[in-house]
């Protein structure tokens, strides 16, 4: 967003559980095979505890319930938020609530109580942001949220990050990382931002990327992976930009300090234009989770293995039991695959699993939505295999066959080359 205002699996069967939260710090390449010692190497033992999750909000609250206070709180008001938005923000359970399903959900809403006062008079609609300043900030790390954004003209989705400091130093000294952004005129369109002195506003070093369908369709994950020295944007696990320095035209890095998150949908505004006869209301951002780690996950890229092929989701479909597959390495988005240091292994926005929690040889694996069960846990051993503790077996290819489309499994380690996988 462009303050100065003060400026988103199985539907979740589980919370993070405490056996999650213990997987989180057991994923690194240079890991020891499931069963064995842990690795003595100190470097290794380093990044272990670096990638660990460090807080969430996996949104399970009962339908209609408003957002967990010990974590959220509103910003309210109509003042415009430096773009000349249209909504006034609220603390109602109208505008920000959880449905029941695991999801927070966002809504705008076309309305104009007299109560509410804008910039431009008696307010024509109404939405939430929300934000953790005062309750979680962090620097550095992977910052992450699932999110099915919403759609029309003069609609404007944020999942975002502010410098804590901005209370003293104010906009945009305090710096400002925007991970996801969406202007209804653009609806296959998402963009990554930061801001800062020099290159705030319209200035902002960042990106686009796109998909072929409106992001509004469906659930994606966003997330950054922000170290000391650079931000990478990630959509589904594919990464698509990197920001530096270098990237800011000789003006100060202000990106080595906490910040916290915001997520809000506003209504109208100096970039996005404003809602026309084809904008429909309500209109509702629905944020499956959003989780923090803490040190840097690795960016999108190809597993490979026998014959050098890649781990690959089949036909690129991002449904529920798609088979996992060897083929021949070409880079595209099935074969972009992340390791966000919970365990999991992710393209596509799902995880890898092993189907129906299986534990015997020859079990096939498959994408499935994430959902924190041991069938989604994974260990890199420093022997290169791919061990799901659960079953203590190990990500196969069948009989070694090397051809396009054989569809992997899992197996008891054996040592062999089909089990042997590499980043």
């Amino acid at each position: 967003m462009r303050p100065p205002r003060v400026r988103a699996p199985i539907r979740k069967a589980l919370a993070i559980s405490a056996a999650v939260l213990a997987a989180a710090a057991a994923v690194t390449v240079g890991l020891t095979q499931a069963g064995a010692a842990e690795t003595d190497d100190p470097q290794a033992q380093e990044q272990v505890q670096a990638q660990a999750l460090t807080w969430s909000d996996e949104f399970n609250g009962a339908a209609g319930t408003a957002p967990d206070s010990s974590k959220w709180n509103f910003d309210t008001g109509g003042g415009g938020w430096g773009n000349n938005e249209h909504q006034y923000y609220t603390n109602s359970t109208s505008n920000a609530a959880h449905d029941g399903a695991g999801n927070m959900v966002i809504t705008a809403r076309k309305e104009n109580p007299a109560n509410y006062q804008c910039w431009y008079g008696t307010c024509q609609y109404t939405s939430a942001r929300l934000l953790t300043q005062g309750k979680f900030t962090q620097a550095y790390g992977t910052f992450e949220a699932r999110i099915q954004i919403p759609r029309g003209q003069g609609i404007w989705p944020a999942f975002w990050m502010l410098g804590d400091d901005i209370g003293s130093v104010g906009w945009p000294q305090s710096g400002e990382i925007d991970v996801m952004e969406n202007v209804g005129f653009e609806p296959n369109t998402v963009h990554g931002t930061i801001h800062g002195p020099g290159y705030s506003g319209g200035a902002g070093p960042g990106g686009t990327y796109g998909i072929g369908e409106p992001f509004a369709n469906a659930f994606h994950t966003f997330a950054v992976n922000w170290t000391p020295t650079s931000i990478s944007w990630s959509v589904d696990g594919v990464t698509y930009q990197t920001k530096t320095a270098a990237d800011i035209g000789g003006n100060e890095w202000v990106f080595d300090h906490p910040f916290f998150l915001l997520l809000n949908v506003a209504v109208g505004g100096n970039w996005p234009g404003y809602p026309d006869a084809s904008t429909v209301f309500p209109q509702t951002m629905k944020i499956d989770y959003v989780r923090v780690y803490s040190g840097s996950t690795s960016s999108g890229g190809a597993i490979t293995g026998l014959a050098g092929k890649c781990l690959d989701v089949e036909g690129a479909n991002s449904a529920n039991a798609t088979p996992v597959q060897l083929y021949t390495c070409n880079g595209t988005a099935a074969q972009q695959w992340t390791v966000p240091g919970d365990g999991t292994i992710r393209a596509l926005g799902k995880c890898l699993d092993v189907a129906n929690s299986g534990t015997t040889d020859g079990t096939p694996v498959q994408l499935y939505q994430c959902n924190g069960t041991g069938a989604q846990q994974w260990v890199f051993s420093g022997a290169n295999d791919i061990v799901n503790p659960q079953s203590n077996k190990c990500l196969d290819v069948p009989w070694a066959n090397s051809a396009d489309g054989t569809n992997l499994q899992i197996v008891t380690c054996n040592g062999n080359a089909a089990q042997k996988w590499y980043r």
